[in-house]
């Protein structure tokens, strides 16, 4: 079931930031920093799991076992990337239907042609607003439980122009869209001007070196976004880190001397749950 907290969460002014999530591993370090939420990624989780790009090319069987493991153990709210829904208006009910069992707390739906693509890489096309609003009104109707939240996202600005996106974010929160997502805006005018339209809660989508800039939480929260989530930050990180070890190893044939931090192994043993493994051991031991 949903967890209703998050819709009592966005009730309040102040930002919510859900760091992105895209493995188990990932998702039991951020659950020790009690987070108010988690934000699983479409472009990490894609990456992490399948090796591919998010490129429409993840299907919904990829997708929801990835969330039914991500929230058993998030420990918070998890806001799940459903990409276009996976097809159809019977794929959306579907998907919406799947994505609530499995135990996320929101879904995000986008107005893109199928297959998708990240929403920071060029590219992209929309369906018709109105084919949108079908979408958004199926999942409304689909959900189980008002706890769980639709998203509603759009992809017009790159390719269509701010104004157009406007008008469908409009046209999104009409059909019954619990939260908004203008995706690339590219200035805090642009942000500025999507905050100033809507009085329903905004995800601000913070991607480094992307489209949109990455801003404060002060920042985030004057302009009036509800939400801020940091999908590939962490992915980022983990990948510049075994970027530089890899080549380390490679150049020298050992990890001694590599010009990178590491966590300490038993820390890792202990995140990953070995204590509760070896306690069991004992109680049990023949």
């Amino acid at each position: 079931m949903p967890d209703p907290a998050l819709r009592q969460r966005l009730q309040q002014r102040r930002l919510l930031v859900a760091p992105g999530v895209h493995d188990m591993v990932s998702v039991r370090l951020a659950a020790t920093f009690g987070f108010e939420a988690l934000y699983m990624t479409g472009f990490g989780t894609v990456a992490s799991h399948m090796g591919l790009p998010d490129a429409g090319l993840a299907t919904y069987s990829d997708m929801v076992g990835r969330v039914k493991q991500m929230a058993s153990m998030a420990q918070a709210p998890l806001i799940a990337d459903g990409d276009t829904g996976y097809g159809g208006l019977l794929n959306v009910r579907h998907t919406v239907r799947g994505y609530e069992e499995a135990g996320a707390s929101a879904i995000q739906l986008e107005d893109q042609e199928f297959p998708k693509k990240c929403g920071h890489t060029p590219g992209r096309r929309v369906i018709a607003m109105e084919d949108m609003v079908r979408k958004i009104r199926v999942a409304v109707e689909a959900r189980a439980s008002p706890d769980f939240l639709i998203i509603a996202r759009t992809d017009a600005r790159t390719a269509l122009g701010l104004d157009e996106a406007l008008r469908r974010a409009d046209a999104y929160a009409r059909a019954g869209a619990d939260i908004l997502f203008v995706e690339s805006p590219e200035s805090v005018e642009e942000m500025r001007t999507i905050c100033e339209r809507f009085d329903v809660p905004l995800v601000a989508n913070m991607v480094e070196k992307g489209r949109t800039p990455v801003l404060s939480r002060d920042e985030l929260e004057a302009l009036g976004y509800r939400i801020a989530i940091f999908p590939v930050s962490a992915l980022l990180a983990a990948v510049k880190a075994m970027h530089g070890m890899y080549a380390h190893i490679r150049a020298h044939g050992s990890s001694k001397g590599a010009p990178v931090e590491l966590e300490d192994f038993g820390a890792l043993t202990r995140l990953m749950g070995f204590e509760d493994v070896w306690e069991f051991e004992k109680r049990h031991a023949e």
